[in-house]
């Protein structure tokens, strides 16, 4: 007798019976594949969240401002500190070979004329700031400025002047005999920019006799392996010979910190949500295997004389192993389609729902066909192997025991 034959006759003669096995290995495969799939979509907005916050770190900790400063090589850095500038000068077109060459550990190149000097007008000690903007690398995308360029002809000045001199947004002051406008007065800021006055580079230069001179450079570094202090100013140093480089201590030490902070957190809540799924794969494929084996149990034991009965007419005791055991790999089968069609459709729309159209983007690997032929292949493979006992007790059952019991 047909082993197929065997099975279809069981299957029609117990149509409910097979239904809520079907519907068993298909809740099972159904929930254990939405479970998996939004556990996939929410690690995908995990990790935009991740994203999101590094940017924000990496916004915040710009704001402490430039942490490199590139100043002449024969600059003595005694009197450097003393006077509170740099004596010694260089080329405005040095700023321009760094930004043309392949550094990578230093972005935001600011080009400045930094100077001390007693304001004559207002017989006050004040600190010139002429610059001219940021200059972009030519191998990286332009980012936006930490600080804006001031406009020729006009001033931007800290607090500490508005406040002590009456020096107030769109009204002139004159500076060393020249007139500039005010466009902007900075709020307290708590360091040497309350007595700062921010000018254009050229206006700068020109008030100053320093034509197309500039004493130091501007810098933020990158938050990358080869940023270290000996990184920075070997690069340094290889591309402009005349030049050294100083790494400022604390807003480095903050920025580092503030960014490594935030990619320990990220890589913390990676780890959990891996062990999660795993976790929740472990238990579904457990829960499914053992669901499906108590179901196998209790349909063997429902027919005992059913299957003596067969034993009785010839069908040997292969047969009814294989009959059993088709019936769960059918079982398994079509299960499994039911059970990955809802599954995925279930957490499709719940991710969409939860994060728009991008979220649903997210389960793309459950609709892979390399993931819908291992599904399809570990449900019908899982549940045979569960009723692997179930069928061995059927096939070795005497038949004339089970007639006599009848």
């Amino acid at each position: 007798m047909n082993v197929w034959h065997l099975v279809t006759r069981e299957i029609a003669h117990r149509r409910l019976t097979f239904a809520l096995a079907v519907a068993a290995v298909a809740a099972a495969v159904g929930g254990l594949v939405a479970v998996t799939g939004l556990v996939g979509a929410h690690g995908h907005e995990t990790q935009r969240a991740l994203v999101t916050l590094e940017d924000d770190v990496r916004r915040i900790t710009k704001g402490l401002g430039y942490n490199v400063l590139i100043i002449h090589k024969d600059q003595d850095l005694g009197e450097f500190y003393s006077r509170g500038h740099a004596s010694k000068t260089m080329p405005e077109s040095t700023v321009r070979r760094l930004a043309d060459s392949d550094v990578i550990t230093v972005r935001h190149l600011l080009p400045s004329l930094h100077w001390k000097l007693d304001w004559p007008e207002q017989k006050f000690p004040i600190i010139l700031m002429g610059t001219r903007g940021e200059v972009p690398l030519t191998h990286r995308d332009p980012k936006k400025p930490i600080q804006q360029a001031v406009q020729p002809g006009t001033a931007v000045v800290g607090h500490v002047l508005h406040e002590r001199l009456g020096v107030a947004e769109g009204r002139p002051i004159t500076l060393l005999g020249k007139t500039f406008t005010v466009e902007k007065v900075h709020p307290p800021r708590g360091n040497d920019d309350d007595i700062t006055v921010w000018l254009d580079l050229a206006d700068a230069q020109a008030l100053l006799g320093q034509e197309g001179r500039v004493n130091a450079i501007l810098a933020l570094s990158c938050f990358c392996a080869e940023a270290t202090l000996d990184g920075i100013a070997g690069e340094i140093t290889r591309v402009l010979p005349e030049a050294r480089a100083i790494v400022l201590g604390p807003q480095e030490a903050a920025r580092r910190a503030a960014r490594a902070r935030a990619a320990e957190h990220g890589q913390a809540m990676t780890r959990e949500w891996g062990t999660f799924a795993a976790w929740i794969l472990r238990l579904g494929v457990a829960g499914c295997t053992v669901w499906v084996g108590l179901l196998a149990l209790g349909n063997v034991r429902r027919r005992r004389h059913e299957i003596g009965i067969l034993r009785a007419i010839g069908v040997r005791s292969g047969q009814i192993l294989a009959m059993v055991l088709g019936r769960a790999i059918l079982i398994g089968l079509v299960g499994a389609v039911i059970g990955y069609a809802g599954g995925a459709a279930v957490a499709m729309a719940w991710a969409a729902r939860g994060a728009g159209a991008d979220g649903a983007g997210d389960l793309a690997p459950l609709v892979r066909p390399a993931t819908i032929a291992a599904v399809l292949t570990l449900a019908p493979v899982l549940s045979a192997l569960a009723s692997v006992v179930p069928a061995v007790l059927a096939a070795r059952q005497d038949p004339a025991t089970v007639l006599h019991e009848e």
